[in-house]
């Protein structure tokens, strides 16, 4: 390993920088340290850019979506060893706290518990990442699945499938998805393995309506105007029986809980830019169940276990690859969502 490294660095509100740095070591008995081969860019890093995220912290490495391969391990690492090809989570967890016991990672009680890599301590946009409690931190990516395959797999992956697992789909359910880009698609896969009645996705892009078209035949794309009646449509009781809010504005939120049949299910994955206002009066009677909260990322082994038997299939999202050098051109892209873009692969090293 060398000495000094390229990374993608928070600078201050507004500006991220490429910056080389020194190559992270081992700081604990439980970290390892991953040479990162694929990493992304996702929605969370431009909040952190605009000053939405204020735990972020200026000077970290940003990034939190990625895959490499194992280099170093810790004396305490016990299922992993240099050589290993491996998905990051995006979240930091210790396994043994109150929390962690229950499946709720998020809410882990270490000090860098939750979402670190990429917002409190340094990420994967880089060329190397320090990876704490890795045993939990690190999945192993079978041999039959390729690291582009498994790229998505640590977070927006993560996250449509916990999504959909607290949204207790059953078979006879109407499920809309509001929201079509990178979350909203691995949100939409998820619910597939569901098997409910009817899925209804609805974005104001005509360019990502198409994509699900053409991927997902079975499913009813449709515009904002047309949700409505397209609801009335295909539910039998009013409104859908659950409602998954992946797009992330006002308007997608008040969207979600009209659009929602009395005591239907409300899932709120979004990251929001400011606080959301709900409605109580307008919604009295409703009797809605809300949902919210960061994803509990802690069945990366069984989403890697559906991709390598064809269940699940993220590529097709990852529309562009810049090298890390050109990671400057890759955020301009992705954040003017040019040229068709839904998700952009780094290659790191």
């Amino acid at each position: 390993m060398k000495n000094e490294m390229l990374t993608y660095t928070y600078i201050r509100q507004g500006e991220f920088a490429l910056q080389q740095k020194p190559t992270p070591v081992l700081e604990q008995d439980r970290d390892a340290i991953v040479r990162v081969t694929l990493s992304s860019i996702c929605t969370s890093d431009l909040h952190i850019k605009h000053g939405s995220v204020p735990r972020a912290v200026p000077g970290i490495t940003v990034g939190h979506e990625m895959v490499g391969i194992v280099e170093q391990v810790g004396s305490a690492v016990t299922t992993l060893r240099p050589g290993d090809r491996v998905a990051v989570n995006v979240e930091t967890f210790c396994g043994h706290c109150f929390f962690c016991q229950h499946g709720w990672v998020n809410n882990c009680t270490d000090p860098n518990g939750g979402w670190a890599l990429g917002c409190r301590i340094d990420g994967g946009q880089a060329e190397y990442v320090r990876v704490p409690y890795a045993d939990q931190g690190l999945t192993k990516i079978p041999d039959s699945v390729t690291d582009l395959q498994a790229l998505l797999v640590g977070d927006v992956l993560a996250t449509g499938y916990w999504a959909a697992q607290i949204s207790e789909i059953q078979p006879q359910d109407t499920v809309l998805i509001l929201g079509a880009g990178p979350t909203g698609l691995c949100t939409l896969q998820c619910v597939r393995l569901r098997h409910p009645h009817c899925i209804l996705v609805c974005d104001k892009d005509v360019e990502r309506l198409a994509f699900v078209r053409r991927h997902y035949p079975d499913v009813i794309a449709v515009l904002p105007e047309e949700l409505p009646s397209a609801v009335r449509q295909y539910s039998a009781h009013g409104g859908a029986d659950v409602v998954l809010e992946v797009a992330g504005s006002p308007d997608t939120f008040h969207m979600a809980w009209e659009t929602a049949r009395p005591n239907g299910i409300v899932t709120v994955v979004a990251l929001y830019d400011g606080p959301q206002m709900l409605p109580l009066p307008e919604m009295y009677g409703k009797n809605l169940t809300f949902k919210t909260g960061g994803v509990d990322g802690c069945h990366c082994q069984e989403a890697l276990s559906l991709i390598a038997e064809g269940k699940l299939d993220t590529t097709p999202l990852i529309t562009h690859q810049f090298p890390l050098a050109e990671i400057e051109q890759a955020y301009a892209l992705f954040e003017a969502r040019r040229d068709g873009v839904i998700k952009v692969a780094i290659q790191c090293s």
